[in-house]
C-alpha cells in the first residue's frame, strides 16, 4: 500500500436477509433484499437532522439502522437499481424495469418490454433508457413525465453481458466481443474480443471514455472504440465491477477492494480487505461496498492529508498529481503545496543522481534562484540584500496543520526543506559530488531559464530609472545604474531584481566556465549581463580568460581597463612568439577593433589609447580617426603633440578620402609639414653642395602636389620661407596662388628654364576661368607668356627684388587664391603691372587692348640686348592659336627686322597665321548667315502680324450681342480678339465696369 486513500468504515452488520442491491439516496441507503423488500438505513446519529443541508445529501461515516421498509417493493430479487437524483428517480431492474418516485417509492412507470433484460444503462443527460433482453438491445426516452416512448429496438448477435452508453453511441460487452452500437442506425462496429474466463466489463468515464476489460486488463477507448494509449490498467485477477471516482479507479474483487490511480502506469493505491463483498457502487462523497449482510463505506481520505502522506513516503509524482485535484479556490494552499512538494522532490532527485530532473522541479517550485545555489558551496556569489542566510529559507516550509486541512493526524514533514550540511569530513566529498560536470550542467540549464525573466525584469527597472532621471527625479540619483558602474560588488544596490538578476549571471558564467563552455560564457558577456564586476575579474584572471575579461570590462564600460588589459596582451604576445593562438588574438588590430565603437562617446580615450598602435598600425589607425568622425583639429593636435611623425600621413590620408571635409588650417599645416621636411633636406644637400634644382624627393613631390591641388593654405606665409637661390618650382606654384602670373611664368622660364610647365601654367589658368565670365580675359595669360618670351631682358631685371617687395610690403592686397577674373571683381581692371611695381608692362587680365601697342613694342626693342626667344614665341602662337586673341598677338611681335628675318618669320608664322585666318573667315561667313536668317525671320514675323490686322466680321439683322442676347442690328459693336465674339459696345463698356 502506498498510502491510504480511503478509510474504510462499517456502516451497517445487521441486515436479516441477503442483500442483492444496494443504492444510496442522499445520506440514506436503500438495500434490495432477496426476499423482493427494500430497506432503508438512515444514520444512527443524535444530531443527524441538524447536520448542514450540505451534509443531508452525502453519506456519513457513523453506524447506519433501519428506517423502515418496504415489503413486496419486487415479486423476484432485485438485480440492480440506481438513484436517478436530477429526476427524483429510482430505477430498479428485477423481473422488468421499473421507476419508482423518491422518496415514497410510489410506482411511476413499469416497462413490461424490458420483462427478461439482464443489463441496462442510463444517460442522465438525454433521459434515454437503453437494455438488453436476449439477443435485442432497446432504446426508450423518459417524456419527462410518467411514462417512456420507444425509440430503437436493435438486434445483436449474442447476449449482452455488459453495456454502457458513451456519447451518441452504445457499447456492448458481448460473450466473445466487445461492440459500439449507433444508436441511430443500428450499425455494429468490432472494438476487440473480450477475455475467454472473466466476462466483458464496460465502465464509463464522466468524460464518455471507456474502460473495457479483458482478464485482468483494462483498455482505454474513446467513443467510437479506438484506442486512447498504449498503457494498460493492470489489476490483480478480473474484477467484477469497476467504478470511476477521480483520481482512482476502485474495483471489486471477492474477498477484497483495489484502488488504483488514473495516472500512468496505473499504480496500485491501496488494497481493502473485504470478505465475500458481492456490490460496489459510487456516492456523491464515497464508495459503498455491499456484503452478504453488511455494507462499508469507504471514505476518501481529505487531499491534504493524502498529499502530507506521498510527500513523506516519497511518493512525489502521486503527490502533485493530488495537488491537481484541490478545488479553485484554494488556489494559495495548492500553489503552496506543489511548490513544497517540488522542492521536496527536487532535493531526492539530486540526492539521487537525477541533477537535470532536480533542477526542473527546483524550476516548478519557483524557489528562489539562491537557495540552489547554496547546493553548491563553490560558486562564489556576491554579498547583497538579496542572499538569504540560510535559516532564512525555512520559512518555505509550511505549516502542518494547513498542510493536511485539519482532517489527518498525519504530521507534514516539509519543514525540513534544506538538506543538512555534513561535517567537515563529509563535507569535501559532497563538495566534489556537487560540482561535477552532470550537476553544474544542470545548474546551467536552470539557471537559463530563470534568466530571461530576471534579466528583462532588471532591464525594466533600469529603463523606469532612465526615464525618472530624464524628467528630474532626484532620488534616483544615488540608485545603481550599470553604465558608469565599475565595480558591482562593492557599490550597494538599491534595486532587488538587479541584485538577483547580478546572483544569476555571475554564478552562470562560474559554472559555464567550470565546464569547459568558454564560447557559451564569452557569449554571455557579450550581450546584457549583470555579471558581479570584482567576483568575476578575479575568476577570469585566474584562469586566464583573456577574451573573456575583455568583454567583461567592455560590457561594464570599463573600457580604460579594457585597453590597458589588451595593449599588455599585445606586448606580451610580441615577446612570446611561440604562443601563435595567443598572437592571432591578441594583436595591435583587436586595438583598433575595441576603439571604433568609442569613437562617438569618448574620441580623447580612443586618441589616448591609439597612440600604442599607431606606429605598428599607421593605416588602420588612421582609418580609424577618419570612419570615427573624430574631430579633424582634435586629431591633429593630439597628434602633433604624442606623434608629430604621423601627422602628415593623417592630413594626407584625410585629405584623399574628403577634400572638402578638411579644414583651410589643417590644409595649411599640413604644407608646413611638408615645407619644414623640403627646406630640411635642401638644407642638407646645400651643406655637401649637392643641391640640384631639378631634385625630387618624394616628400618635395608631394608638397608641389598639394601646393597645386589644395586651396585653403596661406600663400604668403610660405613664400617667406622659401629660400631666394632654390626651389623655384614651389614659389612659382604660390605666386600663382596669389595670381601673380607673371612672376610665375618668368620663374618657369628664366629659372627652371622649362618652358613646357610655363605652358601648362597657362593652361591651367586659361581652364579655370574658361566657364566664367568675362572668357575673353583667359586668353591675356598666354600674351603675358609671349611678352616674357620676346622681353626676356626686362622680366628678368630686378626679379628677386620684386619677389622680396611683393613678399615683405605691408600693404600688398593678396586677393584669395583664385582666377585672375578675381581681380577685375574687386578692383575694376587694374593693370598687374601696378600690382607689382612694374610701370612699364601693361597687361590687363580683363580686356582685350591689354597686350602691347605697337609704341611698346618699339620701346621695347630699343631696350637691352637679351636676345628674343623666338623659337618659343613662334611655338606658342602655333600651339595655342585658338585661344590667343591673334590681333593683340601680332602687335606685340617686333617690326624692324631684316627682310629675311621677316621671310623667317612669316615661314614659321604660317602655323599660327593659317588657323587664325582660317578660322576669322568662318566665323565672317557664319555670322552673315546668321545675319541673313534674322532678316528673315523678322520678315515673318512682320507679315504674320499684318495678316493678324486684317480680320473681317459680317453682320447681319441676325447677329446677336454675347452678354445681352439682343441683336445689334444699327448699334455700335465691339468685337473680342478672339474675333469670333460680338457684343453691344455698350455692353462691352457695362462689363468692363
Amino acid at each position: 500500500m502506498v498510502h491510504s486513500a480511503y478509510d474504510s468504515f462499517e456502516l451497517l452488520n445487521d441486515c436479516p436477509t441477503k442483500i442483492d442491491a444496494i443504492e444510496s439516496y442522499g445520506s440514506k441507503l436503500l438495500l434490495g433484499c432477496s426476499d423482493g423488500s427494500i430497506r432503508i438505513y438512515g444514520s444512527d446519529s443524535p444530531g443527524a437532522d441538524r447536520s448542514p443541508p450540505s451534509d443531508q445529501h452525502a453519506l456519513r461515516k457513523e453506524s447506519y439502522a433501519l428506517e423502515r421498509t418496504v415489503a413486496g417493493f419486487s415479486k423476484k430479487a432485485l438485480l440492480s437499481m440506481e438513484v436517478l437524483e436530477s429526476r427524483e428517480l429510482l430505477l430498479s431492474l428485477s423481473e422488468s424495469i421499473a421507476f419508482h418516485r423518491l422518496p415514497n417509492l410510489e410506482t411511476i412507470a413499469v416497462i413490461t418490454k424490458a420483462k427478461g433484460a439482464n443489463v441496462y444503462s442510463w444517460d442522465d443527460r438525454r433521459g434515454f433508457l437503453c437494455f438488453a433482453r436476449q439477443k435485442r438491445v432497446c432504446i426508450f426516452r423518459h417524456d419527462g413525465g410518467r411514462g417512456f416512448v420507444e425509440v430503437k429496438d436493435f438486434g445483436v448477435a449474442d447476449t449482452v453481458k455488459s453495456m454502457s452508453w458513451c456519447g451518441e453511441n452504445i457499447c456492448l460487452g458481448i460473450r466473445k466481443e466487445y461492440m459500439i452500437l449507433n444508436a441511430t442506425n443500428g450499425a455494429l462496429s468490432e472494438v476487440f474480443s473480450s477475455g475467454k474466463i472473466a466476462p466483458p466489463l464496460v465502465v464509463a468515464f464522466p468524460s464518455g471514455e471507456l474502460i473495457l476489460g479483458k482478464e485482468n486488463i483494462g483498455v482505454f477507448v474513446d467513443q467510437n472504440g479506438k484506442l486512447l494509449q498504449a498503457d494498460r490498467i493492470c489489476w490483480s485477477e478480473a474484477p467484477t465491477v469497476v467504478v470511476i471516482q477521480m483520481p482512482y479507479a476502485i474495483a471489486l474483487f471477492p474477498r477484497r477492494v483495489e484502488i488504483r490511480s488514473l495516472r500512468v502506469p496505473y499504480p496500485l493505491i491501496q488494497t481493502i480487505v473485504l470478505h465475500n463483498a458481492r456490490h460496489l457502487i459510487k456516492c456523491n462523497n464515497a464508495i459503498v461496498v455491499a456484503l452478504e449482510n453488511s455494507v462499508y463505506g469507504l471514505f476518501p481520505v481529505p487531499l491534504g492529508a493524502q498529499i502530507v502522506q506521498l510527500t513523506a513516503s516519497g511518493n512525489f509524482e502521486e503527490a502533485l498529481a493530488l495537488c491537481k485535484l484541490l478545488p479553485p479556490e484554494d488556489a494559495s494552499l495548492r500553489a503552496a503545496k506543489e511548490g513544497s512538494i517540488h522542492i521536496r522532490y527536487a532535493h531526492y532527485l539530486f540526492d539521487n543522481g537525477c541533477y537535470e530532473e532536480a533542477m526542473e522541479h527546483f524550476l516548478a517550485s519557483q524557489v528562489d534562484i539562491t537557495y540552489v545555489l547554496y547546493l553548491y558551496p563553490s560558486i562564489v556569489l556576491p554579498k547583497t540584500t538579496a542572499v538569504p542566510e540560510p535559516e532564512k529559507l525555512m520559512d518555505l516550509s509550511l505549516d502542518a496543520s494547513q498542510l493536511s486541512r485539519g482532517s489527518s493526524g498525519l504530521s507534514d514533514d516539509l519543514e525540513t526543506l534544506l538538506p543538512q550540511l555534513s561535517e567537515s569530513d563529509e563535507n569535501a566529498a559532497l563538495e566534489f559530488k556537487k560540482m561535477s560536470h552532470n550537476t553544474l550542467m544542470a545548474l546551467i540549464k536552470f539557471l537559463q531559464k530563470k534568466r530571461y525573466g530576471i534579466v528583462e525584469k532588471a532591464a525594466a527597472e533600469g529603463t523606469e530609472e532612465v526615464v525618472l532621471d530624464a524628467v528630474g527625479d532626484n532620488f534616483t540619483s544615488t540608485r545603481f545604474k550599470k553604465s558608469n558602474n565599475k565595480g558591482r560588488g562593492n557599490i550597494p544596490i538599491n534595486s532587488a531584481a538587479r541584485e538577483m538578476a547580478a546572483i544569476l549571471d555571475t554564478a552562470l558564467l562560474q559554472a559555464l566556465l567550470l565546464t569547459g563552455q568558454f564560447s557559451a560564457a564569452l557569449e554571455l558577456l557579450k550581450g546584457l549581463n549583470y555579471c558581479d564586476v570584482k567576483i568575476c575579474e578575479e575568476i577570469l584572471q585566474k584562469g586566464n580568460h583573456y577574451a573573456a575579461l575583455l568583454e567583461l570590462y567592455r560590457s561594464n564600460s570599463m573600457h580604460h581597463e579594457a585597453l590597458k588589459l589588451l595593449h599588455q596582451l599585445v606586448e606580451e604576445s610580441k615577446s612570446n612568439q611561440s604562443q601563435a593562438e595567443l598572437i592571432q588574438k591578441f594583436n595591435p588590430e583587436a586595438i583598433i577593433e575595441y576603439l571604433k565603437p568609442l569613437c562617438g562617446t569618448d574620441p580623447m580615450l580612443v586618441l589616448e589609447f591609439s597612440m600604442l598602435v599607431l606606429e605598428s598600425c599607421p593605416t588602420q589607425t588612421i582609418e580609424l580617426f577618419l570612419s570615427g568622425n573624430i574631430p579633424a583639429d582634435l586629431v591633429n593636435s593630439y597628434l602633433k603633440q604624442h606623434a608629430p611623425n604621423m601627422q602628415g600621413r593623417y592630413l594626407e590620408l584625410m585629405l584623399a578620402m574628403n577634400e572638402n571635409g578638411i579644414s583651410g588650417n589643417l590644409q595649411n599645416e599640413m604644407v608646413q609639414i611638408y615645407l619644414s621636411e623640403v627646406l630640411e633636406w635642401y638644407s642638407e644637400l646645400s651643406a655637401q653642395q649637392i643641391w640640384y634644382e631639378k631634385a625630387y624627393s618624394p616628400t618635395r613631390k608631394k608638397l608641389l602636389s598639394a601646393l597645386e591641388s589644395i586651396s585653403g593654405y596661406n600663400p604668403e606665409a610660405l613664400l617667406r620661407h622659401l629660400p631666394p637661390d632654390a626651389l623655384f618650382e614651389e614659389r612659382a606654384i604660390l605666386l600663382g596662388k596669389m595670381n601673380q602670373h607673371e612672376l610665375a611664368l618668368s620663374l618657369y622660364v628664366h629659372k627652371l628654364h622649362v618652358p613646357e610647365l610655363a605652358l601648362a601654367y597657362c593652361d591651367r589658368v586659361y581652364e579655370s576661368v574658361v566657364h566664367q565670365p568675362p572668357v575673353k580675359s583667359s586668353g591675356n595669360i598666354y600674351l603675358t607668356l609671349l611678352q616674357i618670351y620676346l622681353n626676356p631682358g626686362k622680366t628678368t631685371k630686378n626679379f628677386e627684388k620684386r619677389i622680396t617687395n611683393l613678399v615683405l610690403s605691408p600693404n600688398t592686397s593678396i586677393p584669395k587664391v583664385g582666377s585672375a577674373a578675381s581681380i577685375k571683381a574687386k578692383g575694376g581692371r587694374r593693370k598687374i603691372a601696378s600690382i607689382e611695381g612694374a610701370e612699364d608692362m601693361r597687361i590687363s587680365p580683363s580686356n582685350t587692348d591689354s597686350g602691347r601697342s605697337d609704341g611698346d613694342a618699339e620701346e621695347s626693342s630699343e631696350e637691352g640686348g637679351s636676345t628674343i626667344m623666338l623659337d618659343q614665341v613662334l611655338h606658342l602662337l602655333s600651339l595655342r592659336w585658338d585661344r590667343i586673341n591673334g590681333a593683340q598677338a601680332l602687335k606685340l611681335l617686333p617690326r624692324e627686322t631684316k627682310l629675311q628675318v621677316f621671310v623667317f618669320y612669316l615661314q614659321n608664322l604660317l602655323p599660327f597665321l593659317g588657323p587664325l585666318l582660317k578660322k576669322s573667315s568662318e566665323a565672317y561667313r557664319n555670322f552673315s548667315v546668321i545675319k541673313s536668317l534674322r532678316q528673315s525671320e523678322n520678315l515673318q514675323v512682320k507679315d504674320e502680324l499684318y495678316n493678324q490686322r486684317k480680320a473681317v466680321m459680317k453682320i447681319s439683322s441676325d447677329s446677336m450681342c454675347s452678354l445681352c442676347n439682343k441683336k445689334i442690328g444699327t448699334s455700335v459693336f465691339a468685337v473680342y480678339p478672339n474675333g469670333k465674339t460680338l457684343v453691344h459696345f455698350v455692353c462691352f463698356r457695362d462689363c468692363k465696369v
